[in-house]
């Protein structure tokens, strides 16, 4: 089946709301493209201005984070029913620098899988290893664990709208690339993993992305792999360059 891309920015911790409002003017018709998902994950300071600087445009809005209950006393913390009344349509999680800097696990991050599915909103669930793993050659293994702890209770109707991406830890904010085979390669054992978790069917819908340096000049070779649906962009989906990726 052919399953629609999609090119999603993760802009991190950059951006203030006046500078967001500035990228997205700028990005504005260099994103055109009706055949792709185009999503700018952006700080929670940032969202509203997002919200409404891409109105009417073809970009839905993404948040970098937020907290499993509905309210309550989690000072410096956001709902997913305060992500969705803001116009919020998806929302990463599992992302290497939330497992690395802020100590978050598997058992969180399948909480937040639920929770984001039960809000109404689309995760963009990260998962990756180390130059370490790498190295060892147990890259496959790591991901295994990750993906079925992330996923455990979820159902195959929610993992076909669900977006996972592949970001190789050792690829991110380095300049280095997986290459494109070494990228597909794992991708594609992302896919047999799911159907062996769920079925051909959901596999065949569930869309995968890479997350790992992928950029202007590399973008197109990556997103002709066969299991590579779209990219989660770091540092380029905060310049013109973007739009060459969601085009790509």
């Amino acid at each position: 089946m052919a399953r629609r891309r999609i090119i999603a920015g993760n802009w991190k911790m950059n951006k203030t709301p006046s500078e967001a409002k500035a990228l997205c003017a700028e990005l504005k018709d260099l994103v055109k493209n009706d055949d792709v998902d185009v999503v700018y994950c952006v700080p929670a300071i940032d969202i509203t201005t997002v919200v409404e600087a891409v109105a009417g445009t073809n970009v839905q809005v993404g948040a970098e984070n937020f907290y499993i209950e509905d309210s309550g006393a989690f000072t410096g913390e956001i709902s997913a029913p305060m992500l969705v009344d803001a116009g919020v349509k998806y929302v990463i999680m599992g992302h290497s620098e939330r497992r690395d800097i802020f100590g978050e696990n598997d058992i969180l991050i399948n909480a937040k899988v639920k929770k984001a599915f039960a809000a109404g909103l689309k995760p963009i669930l990260c998962c990756g290893e180390s130059l370490a793993l790498r190295k060892a050659g147990t890259y496959k293994e790591w991901i295994e664990r990750q993906i079925t702890w992330d996923l455990d209770g979820v159902t195959a109707d929610q993992v076909k709208e669900l977006v996972i991406a592949y970001e190789p830890i050792w690829a991110i904010g380095t300049g280095e690339t997986a290459t494109a085979d070494q990228a597909q390669e794992v991708c594609g054992f992302i896919r047999e993993l799911i159907a062996k978790l769920y079925d051909q069917a959901t596999a065949e819908a569930v869309r995968i992305q890479y997350g790992g340096s992928m950029n202007a000049g590399n973008a197109a070779e990556l997103l002709s792999k066969p299991d590579i649906d779209g990219g989660l962009i770091g540092g380029a989906s905060l310049k013109p360059d973007f739009g060459k990726i969601v085009n790509a």
